[in-house]
């Protein structure tokens, strides 16, 4: 099983946690950042992808990241990606910006939905402070959150426990 590791970010903090998640999950591909691809059927190479997307653009209805993510959306949705198992984690500031906290990932999440991927990589709400965010589906958020300016302390065990989840719901990792 081949998986590949896709971020994009505009302080390095995202390209840092997708290094770190791709530590936990040796049997996953280098990350590779979204600035890099020239060609999104690459995602249609891998039996599953894992994607790192902060959020920058709070409040926003679209474009939330501020990166590569927000030019390529529209068609990651046109993409065939079924049968493909998708993971997201995003990062966001749940202090400053308690009411969006990690909105991104909603908005990536919907696009590769749309492409017939199968999502994984689910969390529980029970272990953050917020407000709200878009990326908060029934009683979870559709991917991993992370705050690396209010909870920094908090990370490594976040990662280290989605990066067991994963794989449980993405076997070969």
């Amino acid at each position: 099983m081949t998986i590949g590791i896709y971020f994009a970010t505009t302080t390095g903090k995202t390209e840092d946690i997708a290094e770190r998640i791709h530590g936990l999950l040796g049997q996953a591909n280098s990350p590779k950042d979204m600035s890099d691809v020239d060609d999104l059927n690459e995602f249609a190479t891998h039996d599953g992808i894992i994607c790192g997307i902060p959020t920058w653009n709070t409040g926003a209805d679209s474009e939330r990241s501020g990166t590569a993510w927000d030019t390529i959306l529209e068609e990651i949705g046109e993409l065939n990606l079924s049968g493909k198992k998708v993971a997201i984690f995003g990062l966001g500031d749940s202090s400053t910006y308690t009411e969006n906290y990690c909105d991104a990932m909603e908005e990536l999440h919907r696009y590769f939905k749309q492409a017939g991927a199968t999502m994984v990589g689910y969390v529980n709400t029970n272990d953050y402070t917020f407000d709200e965010s878009k990326s908060v589906i029934g009683s979870t958020f559709c991917g991993l959150p992370l705050d690396e300016d209010s909870e920094s302390d908090m990370t490594d065990t976040r990662i280290s426990q989605w990066a067991e989840q994963l794989k449980q719901e993405m076997p070969g990792l």
